[in-house]
């Protein structure tokens, strides 16, 4: 003979049953490189090592800062020197600019 179930606990079960079970977030994969290879001319300004996009605007950001190449009525606006020219390609660009032309010079 069977034994009868109490009916909370068979109700219980159904419920937790029916309940998703909680998802765990899911870790990316490791990635096998260190970030995105500047190019030549990027990376006499930035230096050789691979980067995240990132880091490599911080970079730039620090490069223009310590060498005050920021206009000095316009704030938005870029100065370039030799090294940053062969990198913008042009004398001067915005800080809108900044993240895709950065993006160019990297693979």
């Amino acid at each position: 003979m069977k034994s009868a179930a109490k009916p909370g606990k068979k109700a219980a079960t159904k419920a937790a049953a029916a309940e998703p079970a909680a998802k765990t977030p899911r870790k990316r994969a490791a990635s096998t490189a260190a970030g995105l290879k500047p190019s030549e001319a990027l990376a006499a300004v930035i230096g050789p090592e691979a980067v995240a996009r990132t880091q490599v605007i911080k970079k730039l950001w620090d490069y223009i800062k310590a060498n005050g190449l920021q206009d000095a009525t316009n704030k938005r606006a870029i100065n370039a020197d030799a090294k940053l020219l062969a990198v913008f390609g042009k004398p001067q660009v915005t800080m809108f600019e900044l993240a895709g032309i950065a993006g160019k010079h990297l693979s």
